[in-house]
């Protein structure tokens, strides 16, 4: 297949999927509203459609529920909240670990890919709609982590 053509209908997949998610046609309340579809990598043959999924949520500590617990300092209680999302600690070095948000908002887009392929199927006219798989793309949250610790260098 014709590589720009390849890339026009990965962009276009990119733009119906993400039209489904903001407009509250995903049902499943694993998926907020702060997923956002990165981008799409679609076979040669357009047989499946990887789907990298990322989650604003995740990345930023205030939103995130990793480390704000309900039972924190509103809740009462003085013991701390946990590992901040943005500090890696010893059994965790790696942040992407301690992100169970973008992941629960993978299985619930995964749990919906029949509904949102149909969708994207009549949306856009192909001989044949790309099997959709979801996977997390943590880029967006290592790049905030970096430069965080960026931030950090310089008083």
């Amino acid at each position: 297949m014709d590589e720009i053509r390849r890339r026009r209908v990965e962009e276009q997949i990119r733009d119906e999927i993400a039209a489904l998610i903001i407009g509250g046609d995903v049902k499943d309340p694993r998926v907020g509203p702060f997923v956002s579809v990165t981008r799409v990598e679609a076979a040669r043959d357009l047989s499946t459609a990887r789907v990298f999924v990322s989650s604003f949520a995740s990345a930023v500590p205030a939103v995130s529920p990793v480390g704000n617990t309900a039972a924190g300092p509103a809740g009462g209680t003085s013991a701390p909240a946990g590992p901040s999302v943005l500090t890696p600690t010893a059994e965790h070095p790696k942040v992407h670990e301690l992100d169970p948000a973008l992941d629960r908002a993978v299985e619930g887009l995964q749990s919906a890919a029949g509904y949102i392929q149909a969708q994207v199927a009549r949306r856009i006219k192909l001989r044949l709609t790309p099997r959709l798989h979801f996977i997390p793309d943590r880029g967006i949250k290592d790049g905030f982590e970096l430069n965080e610790r960026i931030k950090g260098l310089f008083p």
